[in-house]
Formats: structure tokens, sequence, C-alpha cells
């Protein structure tokens, strides 16, 4: 059985602690899958793995520059998510 996928979900996309970890490095600036893969210990085509994950969650895009693939972080479904999760989210019970 192989590893579960996002299939498109943005919630089980960003479940992933990795996936969390490419997220927060995108939001500082667009990188490559190299680029990206030197915050690791993993190969780059693990990587690549989770950006394309993320990529049909559409959390991910990419543009092509002089033969390599530019990932940006498109924050709209995150914003959806976090919306979303304020009306769950309760203050902490006083303690008595």
């Amino acid at each position: 059985m192989g590893r579960p996928q996002a299939d498109g979900d943005p919630f089980r996309a960003i479940a992933d602690p990795t996936r969390r970890k490419i997220i927060e490095l995108l939001s500082e600036q667009p990188r490559t899958a190299g680029e990206l893969a030197s915050s690791f210990t993993t190969c780059q085509s693990t990587v690549s793995e989770h950006l394309g994950i993320l990529r049909r969650a559409a959390l991910v895009s990419y543009t092509e520059h002089a033969g390599r693939r530019i990932y940006t972080l498109v924050p709209s479904p995150l914003a959806e998510i976090a919306t979303w999760s304020t009306k769950y989210a309760r203050p902490e019970e006083p303690q008595l």
C-alpha cells in the first residue's frame, strides 16, 4: 500500500508536516523544487511528490522560467481553511 494522497483536498494536503513546511517556505518567496529540497533531509523526488499533492489541492502553482518550475504559494485556499476553522475555535475555559 502506498502513501496516502491528498486527492485535491486542502485539509488533507496540510495534514502532513513536510507539506506544511513547504507552505511556510513558499510564503517567504517563490522557489524551485531543488531549493525547497535543500531544506529537507529527503530527496528532491519526495519533495516533488509533496508539491504535486499541494498543486492538486490548489495550494501552490508554478510558472516555467528558463526550463525550471518556480513554485508559488496560492494563499486563498488557506484563507478559506482559516475562516472555516475560526467558526469552531472556542476561547479557553477559565480554570476554577
